[in-house]
């Protein structure tokens, strides 16, 4: 494990956020956001055991840093009847957009600029094909997308009751998914374009 400069600051905000919420959550006793606590945290020594092969940016560990805040948030904090996931952020119909879905943006953005983080070495030669490059770039960031739901639809078998919601849900989250791995490419495309000039 390596730390390079600006990262101690990170990895003691994930410790700390890690230790806060699996107190919070022992406490109450949720099986479903402790599961989640032990993903965020093989993730996190994950990219602690990559760091120095795979060079990630201190922004880019910042982002997965908020995604992990957002979502351990978003079942913790109760707001009205329920939890911060199910608050309406912009109340285009009953299910849409709620802040799962703004997690999901959120989080998938940072998902889809990690896999192009990790592929852009192999794809140092093939920048003239953009439209080839955001296809694998977004629809990685996807993958990661869906292993989540199938992470969520694990949790919903091992804990008989949950806060995941059902078909619509993951569907909405699927397209929130999209729709930040669309984003996030569109900041990739124009970052490289801002470097050629």
């Amino acid at each position: 494990m390596m730390l390079k400069p600006g990262q101690l600051p990170i990895l003691l905000t994930n410790v700390a956020m890690a230790l806060v919420f699996f107190l919070f959550y022992s406490r109450k006793g949720n099986s479903e956001f402790l599961l989640y606590i032990g993903v965020i945290v093989f993730f996190l020594l994950l990219i602690l055991w990559t760091n120095k092969k795979v060079n990630y940016s201190n922004a880019l560990l910042w982002g997965l840093t908020l995604w992990a805040a957002m979502h351990m948030a978003g079942g913790s904090i109760p707001v009205g009847d329920g939890r911060l996931y199910d608050v309406m952020v912009v109340p285009l119909t009953q299910e849409i957009i709620r802040y799962d879905q703004i997690v999901h943006m959120i989080g998938f953005g940072v998902a889809t600029l990690l896999m192009y983080h990790l592929l852009h070495p192999l794809l140092r030669g093939h920048k003239q094909h953009r439209v080839a490059l955001g296809i694998v770039v977004v629809m990685a960031g996807l993958g990661v997308g869906a292993l989540n739901e199938i992470i969520e639809f694990s949790i919903t078998l091992l804990v008989p009751e949950t806060g995941i919601g059902g078909y619509t849900n993951t569907s909405l989250d699927l397209v929130a998914d999209l729709v930040g791995a669309l984003v996030a490419f569109l900041l990739i495309a124009w970052n490289e374009k801002k470097e050629a000039q």
